[in-house]
């Protein structure tokens, strides 16, 4: 009994700092939005890896893991609990990895920051095309690191922010030797500077504070390069923009909203352009907001948008959604010009897994019921980019805008102004919504551009090329957002280098961390062979033998 207390009460040493941690990471996200707090929960799952073995690592790891994804994924639970839970738990597994692969004595920052850095880029990537909702650099785009994003993408935040939890947590470290300078309990973590407490701590202060400052110091320098960096967007010609927000009721799925109200609902909040004397140059509707047969062309539908397009004398881009056939759907954002006759259409490249699509319906129909996602999405292949009278635009449809490539594909091509039909209807929380606005806040550093968003039911929004949230709609009401943003031109430093430079220098951390670390076992092993080996000769040293005497007295 004794014994199996002793293992629950290390196991609570454990695992409550490190769901503590994750707690925290995840509050720093959309909706609640307290950035700061990414630090502090990196610093709390840095401190607790310590002096842990692998296996206990990796289950701190996933309980960080669990306590930043079970609040960061919460809104999947509306539509299918037990298939959330699994999400979670298989989510929390990349930082579980992550945790695994950390070093855990002296070069535990480099390895933090890389190991920590690639399971995120796994994460992401990683089953199903990846899900990078829940990222910790989401939360950071409403902090003072946002200007990072045109160096470094989403990856380089993500490690700014273990780099800083490395370097508070180092930070603590040092100061509780100098407040602290006695032996260490047992009960507590055995980091490598612990050893030195017992010859007054110095070398280990030294050392904790030195890896604090230049942590830090690397993470401000970071932020501020970030802040002069060439935004790459170079203005261009200015640009009226009407986004059409139908307004309506949240948390209800597409079976239970008729097609043909969503359309009137749009209807009704285009006629507020009609009367105005200098209407937009480009009006966006929402994605989803249009549906039809297998064929746009001829619809009542197409009609209606078609003459929108000529009394307003405008570009109007509108999400539809074609059903082709009794098991698939395309799902696309189609632009009319001013003459009303169609310019372009781009259908949506990143499908949403389980949502717009199921993968091997056959082998996952044995443990779910299936029937909320009846027809599959095609995919698209097209870049984004998508030229109209307007300008040359990049389109994101909804789950797109979480994904750099699809910006960075669509700039590439030569947009000059991001567009994202979304529609977040379905969501009855503000959290999704709000995880979006920062996925705009993102893409817009990153590409250079100003970018506009309309949803059906919000959040409809304007951000400028430099992250800043110009206007916002409210959920769920009808109203028509304007607003004039400007068409750019030129790249960003992350849009012409991607995330590979950030990947090459996290997998450089984490190998060159790995290495070192095993030196020092390797080191520490032969000073403890070496100890042993002189103690012994010590204790066994053979005695010379005592010759005859040659005196009487010798």
């Amino acid at each position: 009994m004794a014994a199996w207390a002793a293992v629950a009460s290390r196991l609570g040493r454990v695992l409550a700092p490190s769901l503590l941690g994750g707690l925290l990471l995840a509050l720093s996200l959309p909706p609640w939005g307290w950035w700061p707090l990414a630090f502090v929960g990196a610093a709390v799952v840095y401190w607790r890896l310590a002096g842990l073995p692998w296996r206990l690592r990796l289950l701190a790891g996933w309980a960080a893991g669990l306590g930043c994804f079970v609040p960061g994924l919460w809104w999947a639970a509306a539509f299918n609990w037990y298939g959330a839970a699994v999400l979670m738990a298989v989510e929390a597994l990349f930082m579980a990895a992550g945790a695994v692969a950390v070093a855990p004595t002296r070069w535990r920052v480099p390895t933090s920051v890389g190991a920590f850095t690639l399971a995120e880029a796994a994460r992401t990537s990683w089953p199903f095309g990846g899900l990078p909702l829940g990222g910790l650099f989401l939360g950071q785009a409403a902090g003072p690191l946002l200007d990072a994003a045109r160096l470094g993408g989403p990856l380089l935040l993500t490690a700014l922010v273990w780099l800083g939890g490395a370097g508070l947590a180092e930070l603590w470290d040092a100061t509780s030797l100098w407040l602290l300078p006695s032996a260490p309990s047992r009960s507590m973590p055995r980091h490598p500077s612990a050893r030195q407490r017992g010859r007054g701590g110095e070398p280990a202060r030294s050392r904790s504070g030195a890896v604090a400052l230049a942590s830090l110091l690397l993470v401000a320098a970071i932020g501020v390069g970030g802040l002069v960096a060439p935004a790459g967007g170079r203005p261009g010609g200015r640009l009226t923009v009407a986004l059409v927000q139908g307004g309506g009721r949240r948390g209800v799925s597409q079976f239970e909203v008729a097609p043909q109200s969503v359309l009137a609902a749009q209807v009704a909040a285009s006629r507020r352009l009609l009367g105005a004397a200098d209407p937009p140059s480009l009006v966006v509707w929402p994605e989803d907001v249009v549906r039809v047969g297998p064929r746009l062309a001829h619809t009542a539908a197409a009609a209606y948008l078609s003459s929108l397009a000529r009394r307003l004398r405008s570009t109007l881009v509108a999400g539809v959604t074609e059903t082709v056939s009794a098991t698939a759907f395309r799902n696309e954002a189609v632009a009319w010009g001013p003459s009303g006759s169609v310019v372009g259409h781009y259908e949506k490249v990143h499908r949403v897994p389980f949502g717009e699509y199921v993968p091997d319906r056959a082998f996952f129909s044995h443990f779910a019921n299936l029937s909320a996602v009846p027809l599959d999405a095609i995919p698209g292949h097209g870049t984004g980019e998508l030229t109209t009278p307007a300008g040359r635009l990049g389109l994101m449809i909804s789950f797109e805008v979480f994904f750099a490539t699809r910006g960075r594909s669509a700039t590439r091509a030569g947009a000059e102004l991001l567009v994202v039909p979304t529609n977040t209807s379905s969501y009855a929380s503000s959290q999704v919504p709000s995880l979006e606005i920062a996925a705009d806040r993102l893409q817009a550093v990153e590409e250079g551009r100003d970018l506009v968003q309309a949803a059906p039911t919000g959040y409809s929004t304007v951000v400028g090329a430099d992250g800043a949230l110009r206007a916002r709609t409210a959920l769920g009401r009808r109203q028509v957002l304007e607003a004039t943003v400007r068409l750019r031109t030129g790249r960003t430093i992350y849009e012409q280098l991607g995330d590979t430079p950030v990947l090459v220098l996290a997998a450089a951390c984490l190998a060159a961390g790995l290495l070192l670390a095993a030196f020092d076992v390797r080191a520490a092993r032969l000073r403890r062979w070496r100890l042993g080996a002189h103690r012994a000769r010590r204790r066994w040293k053979p005695v010379a033998p005592r010759g005859p005497r040659l005196w009487p007295h010798s």
